[in-house]
């Protein structure tokens, strides 16, 4: 039979039609409609116990306080009060389960010995709610995002780090090599074949050949990985070492450029690319359009 509701709903289809002492009624089967609600409830227990573990992280031995818990939620459904207070509830568990261990992963990665305080998190949000905060609403946003891209940095800096000094060290050497110039944005490259043809803008959309290769040789991207036709995108669309070299090359050239770790992909992993990696692309530019 398919499935007429959500797991999520599945839950409380199954929870819903237990007592207070967490004992399973009998049921009545008088008529069709009692007999459709019983089989309905039957087949949405399917699966329950691993949606329960896996999806909400719930530790299936005390089933019993989970029954119980739906049971009292799906009572207070008429009491606006207990409705809010339910409701709270379940956006605590969420802040607790989901963002604070969400926003570990994405700031630390694998590193447990440092966590975001889930104390000023729930400070945080309680003063946001009641509107007697440190800061607005748009400073705090303001301020979030800065400082999260800032301590990411430090921690993928801390795990990471040897990366930038080999791109830092290949650059400084490389620089110093006959045919290699600098772009003032930093970017070296060094000019393979020469073309005559149009100058790329941040709103062009080019059309290249390409190959990406790390400081120590390994090929993470070729535009020949992705079909036989040539890359086709905007320029002001990759990151900011390409749309640099880009818009100085003429049509018809052919490029070795050297993008510094600032202006490729800076502390964030991309693909095979680790964080901090000073990148080496051989570009075709083959047509301006």
């Amino acid at each position: 039979m398919k499935k007429i509701f959500s797991m999520a709903v599945a839950a409380i289809a199954v929870a819903g039609m237990m007592s207070c002492n967490g004992n399973s009624p009998k049921a009545s089967l008088k008529t069709d409609v009692d007999t459709l609600s019983y089989a309905i409830g039957m087949t949405q227990s399917q699966g329950l116990m691993d949606y329960l573990s896996r999806a909400k992280g719930v530790d299936t031995t005390y089933i019993a306080e989970f029954l119980q818990g739906v049971n009292d939620g799906a009572n207070a459904a008429d009491d606006p009060k207990k409705a809010a207070y339910f409701a709270g509830i379940e956006i605590g568990q969420q802040i607790s389960n989901n963002m604070v261990k969400g926003l570990n992963y994405q700031l630390f990665g694998e590193d447990s010995t440092q966590t975001v305080s889930l104390r000023n998190i729930l400070a945080g949000f309680v003063n946001g709610v009641k509107g007697d905060g440190k800061m607005t609403v748009q400073e705090a946003d303001s301020v979030a995002n800065v400082l999260f891209e800032a301590i990411k940095a430090k921690a993928q800096e801390k795990q990471f780090g040897a990366n930038k000094t080999a791109g830092e060290q290949f650059l400084a050497k490389n620089a110093k090599k006959e045919g290699v110039k600098t772009l003032p944005c930093g970017v070296q490259y060094k000019v393979i074949k020469e073309g005559n043809g149009a100058m790329p803008a941040d709103t062009s959309t080019v059309v290249v050949n390409y190959e990406g290769r790390l400081v120590d040789g390994t090929v993470f991207d070729a535009s020949n990985r992705h079909g036989d036709q040539p890359a086709e995108f905007m320029v002001g669309r990759v990151i900011k070492g390409w749309q640099e070299a880009l818009k100085a090359m003429p049509a018809g050239s052919e490029w070795e450029i050297y993008i510094p770790q600032e202006l490729g992909y800076g502390a964030n992993q991309s693909g095979q690319i680790p964080p901090f990696s000073a990148l080496i692309f051989k570009v075709e530019l083959v047509e301006v359009k």
